[in-house]
């Protein structure tokens, strides 16, 4: 059996660029502190943005959706699901209610954990919610001819819980010992997915077990910008950096920092963009339509009347 052992991470070495990733994470960490206390108003509408980015992207990454009219009734709570897709995403917003509202009460435990698959179900007819797997899972790979190969065999089911335990006690642990969130946060996720505890559902729980953790250990950019949308933006990527870390994991020989590099990357890159959004909000020499017109400016990519009005959040 593999052995999960999270104190081992401190003596991982660590290439100098995770090092510079981690330092101007932590600058930005202090900076968006300070845009709490000043902007407010503006906040709160960027949780708005961001949830609803978040739930649309963490499904859509595993080919669920809904237009984005019945996305904002949705969210909005003005509908009831009609198919199997809104039901999901129905419940990815509940869930992600729960922990923006209750982090601080959650635990990365299994009692909560599977709390969260039970909410993350609670608009779909389904008798695995809220229960580990029962069937073997195979993550499999299908290339753009159609061909299907095994890209990992995650553990077997007679065995997830006990490896589920194992792994949320190496977690206390480490918790206890001090090791670094950052560090910490990616291996913790990267091992849930190989294990793939659910019939169902795995992927979003990551994705929203990495949220509850990212605000656990204070480290809040999660609420503001969508971590959820960037990953999905670099889904070849994530894939791809899953997949390097996944080798030899079985026998605990798999190599833990393309995952780590990636997953610091897109953290990164939403304390930088949410730091954008507030440079032009807190520029008080630029009118509106001079803010607007820098948005434009700086975009790759032509932008429409909702693109600008989530960029410059304060501008009606």
């Amino acid at each position: 059996m593999r052995e999960f052992n999270y104190l081992k991470l401190m003596e991982l070495s660590l290439p100098v660029n995770i090092y510079h990733t981690i330092a101007k994470i932590h600058e930005y960490k202090g900076k968006l502190e300070l845009y709490v206390k000043n902007y407010p108003d503006v906040l709160d509408k960027m949780i708005d943005v961001a949830k609803i980015q978040s739930t649309k992207s963490s499904n859509a990454i595993e080919g669920i959706h809904t237009n984005d009219a019945r996305l904002n009734e949705l969210m909005n709570k003005k509908a009831e699901p009609k198919n199997r897709n809104e039901e999901e995403i129905a419940g990815y917003r509940h869930v992600l209610d729960i922990i923006h509202e209750n982090y601080a009460y959650i635990e990365f435990n299994k009692n909560d954990i599977l709390t969260l698959h039970n909410q993350l179900y609670s608009y779909s007819y389904v008798n695995y919610k809220g229960k580990f797997k029962t069937l073997d899972n195979t993550i499999m790979e299908v290339d753009a001819f159609g061909n299907r190969k095994v890209r990992f065999q995650p553990v077997n089911s007679f065995e997830t819980e006990m490896y589920f335990d194992k792994m949320v006690e190496a977690y206390k642990k480490a918790v206890k010992e001090n090791i670094p969130a950052l560090i910490l946060i990616p291996v913790l996720i990267h091992d849930f997915l190989c294990i793939h505890p659910f019939d169902d559902g795995n992927g979003r729980m990551s994705r929203l077990l990495t949220l509850l953790l990212l605000y656990k250990f204070d480290y809040f950019v999660g609420r503001y910008i969508s971590i959820e949308m960037l990953i999905e933006e670099s889904k070849e990527s994530y894939y791809e950096e899953l997949q390097k870390s996944s080798e030899k994991w079985h026998t605990g020989e798999n190599d833990e920092i393309p995952f780590i590099r990636y997953m610091l990357g897109v953290l990164l890159k939403a304390y930088e963009e949410c730091d954008d959004r507030f440079n032009l909000v807190g520029n008080e020499k630029l009118t509106s339509p001079e803010r607007v017109l820098s948005v434009i400016q700086r975009s790759l990519e032509p932008l429409s009347k909702k693109d600008i009005m989530i960029l410059c959040p304060d501008i009606s």
